[in-house]
């Protein structure tokens, strides 16, 4: 009350009257003002001079096409069904001033002498709608539903968090359009790709993947083309050219992992030692407080091809079992659960060495990289699909490549026939059950409880009832958690730059986890593995290592 009669003073007093316009009618000339306040709707109405300053892009064909819009605004950025005020104006409004001055003169209907300008703003928005990566930004309605999803953007703010106009993870995609790469590139690192805003966001903008793009111009400022950035014949080796240390390490993980296993355990006691962590902060980045990951000797791939064979003589469904790289080469035991437990459960499985999936270089821009690698897997995996097996993942990120990034890296067919046949091992193990496979050969629970945290991206895909239908079905008691992300997202928490924000965004679900006391930590996803070791001291589970047979 007090904001509104402050500001109320200062609109009285003033001659013009400014504001924006949540949209504007071509039809009309309507203009739609959505806020909270109501303090809009005075500015307009109570000075004699209107000055409507708007986008382009706010303009929709008819008054009709205003109610999806609106309805969109407030259930999207407050949980309203509709916002406290919703102003619908014709500019100029045929309405007299008022004389606050002298509040005893008449006002006389028809009396006007307002003026109303509308200033509409290109400011390269024209250019943006051209560019076939960056049009969705302009879809955006501005409900701020994609800065409440976001872990990061909860921590930092807007201002930590945005360029010269615009925040969130949606201002990268606009700020590249209007006020260039350099002011994007001052923020764009804070988007993880978790792609929790994706399901968020009422109009459904590819979020994560414009950022992913302004992130691969960003690396690639240097170069005349750098606009046209999937551009034919890019190799990976010539797109790493330029490229900081920092993000050529990371993007390039797979070969570490492979380096890593050959040579374990020495590489484990190298890079464990105090020297080695020195070295990796002061010439890449990687804080020294994380705890880097352990690589096995023996791989996943290695122990398939080596164990004795329980696999189910005429088994009625046979899978491919995607070894991604952590499965692959350091947490190999959740990979020898997921085995387990199909051919348990009358599955033929196969584990056939398979290149990485790409969330490694996507995740740093790399995007020919990343395509590269989505080529190879889809060409590896084919020969499988044509015979009639499903594809099951253990790690939600490379699921998430399946299903929605190979879309940008692979043509349409190749992209379709693989996410149509991938699954995520427990949405497949409940559907083994649902189906009349023999639940009871799975491990049972026996009343103990579980503290569960899902993957953001499994989250996204509507994945995680899956894992707590399964575990409660054999007798755990579930406790999930809420919070939005772990803070780790792959790299992002091993970077020396956003270790302390990484700890910070952590910090609720290691709160959440520590209150629950349960018997045992699970994690879908091995970012989270890695972050609530270092919040607990202690490395979860996967869901699946409990349910797997003895």
């Amino acid at each position: 009350m007090f904001a509104r009669e402050r500001l109320l003073e200062q609109i009285k007093g003033a001659d013009v009257g400014m504001t924006g316009a949540n949209f504007l009618t071509a039809d009309t000339g309507s203009m739609a003002l959505v806020t909270s306040e109501g303090n809009a709707r005075k500015t307009v109405t109570v000075p004699d001079t209107h000055v409507a300053v708007a986008g382009v892009e706010k303009i929709v064909p008819s008054v009709e096409d205003l109610q999806p819009f609106v309805e969109l605004i407030g259930r999207s950025g407050t949980g309203q069904d509709i916002t406290s005020y919703i102003s619908l104006l014709t500019p100029p409004t045929d309405s007299p001033t008022v004389d606050f001055d002298d509040p005893d003169t008449p006002i006389t209907a028809g009396e006007t002498d307002r003026e109303f300008h509308l200033v509409l703003i290109d400011n390269g928005r024209l250019a943006m709608r051209e560019d076939d990566e960056l049009r969705e930004t302009l879809y955006c309605i501005r409900c701020s539903a994609c800065s409440n999803t976001c872990a990061n953007f909860q921590s930092v703010g807007g201002h930590g968090f945005g360029g010269e106009t615009y925040s969130g993870g949606i201002a990268t995609g606009w700020e590249a359009g209007v006020h260039g790469l350099d002011t994007a590139a001052e923020f764009n690192d804070l988007c993880t790709g978790c792609s929790r805003c994706v399901e968020a966001c009422p109009v459904k903008i590819d979020i994560p993947w414009i950022n992913t793009v302004v992130r691969n111009r960003i690396n690639r400022q240097g170069d005349d083309d750098r606009f046209d950035f999937l551009v034919d014949g890019l190799t990976p080796d010539a797109e790493q050219e330029g490229i900081d240390l920092q993000k050529r390490l990371f993007g390039n993980f797979e070969t570490l992992a492979k380096v890593g296993s050959a040579l374990a355990p020495l590489s484990n006691w190298v890079a464990s030692s105090r020297p080695a962590g020195a070295l990796l902060e002061r010439t890449a980045g990687v804080d020294h407080r994380r705890e880097l990951p352990q690589f096995q000797r023996e791989t996943l791939v290695t122990w398939f091809d080596r164990r004795e064979s329980r696999a189910p003589t005429d088994p009625d469904r046979r899978v491919v079992f995607y070894p991604d790289v952590y499965t692959n080469h350091m947490l190999v035991e959740r990979g020898k659960a997921v085995v387990r437990t199909l051919e348990a459960l009358g599955v033929g499985v196969e584990v056939p060495s398979m290149p990485g999936a790409g969330r490694a270089p996507l995740s740093q821009g790399m995007i020919a990289t990343a395509t590269d690698k989505a080529e190879r897997v889809s060409a590896a995996l084919e020969p499988y699909l044509d015979d009639g097996y499903d594809v099951i993942v253990l790690e939600p990120s490379d699921l998430a490549m399946f299903r929605e990034d190979y879309h940008h890296l692979l043509p349409a067919r190749v992209y379709e026939n693989l996410a149509e046949n991938s699954y995520e091992i427990l949405e497949y193990v409940y559907g083994l059950v649902a189906n009349g496979a023999d639940a009871d050969v799975l491990s049972s629970g026996n009343g103990a409880s579980v503290a569960y945290h899902s993957h953001c991206q499994q989250r996204t895909m509507g994945l995680a009832e899956y894992t707590v239908a399964l575990l409660e079905d054999r007798g755990y008691e579930v406790t999930t958690s809420d919070v939005e992300c772990c803070g780790m997202a792959g790299s992002f928490g091993y970077k020396e730059q956003y270790y302390e924000l990484s700890m910070d965004v952590g910090d609720n679900l290691g709160g959440q986890l520590r209150e629950a006391g349960a018997d045992h930590v699970v994690a879908s996803g091995t970012s989270c593995t890695d972050q609530i070791g270092d919040l607990l001291g202690e490395k979860p589970q996967h869901p699946i290592e409990l349910l797997s047979p003895r």
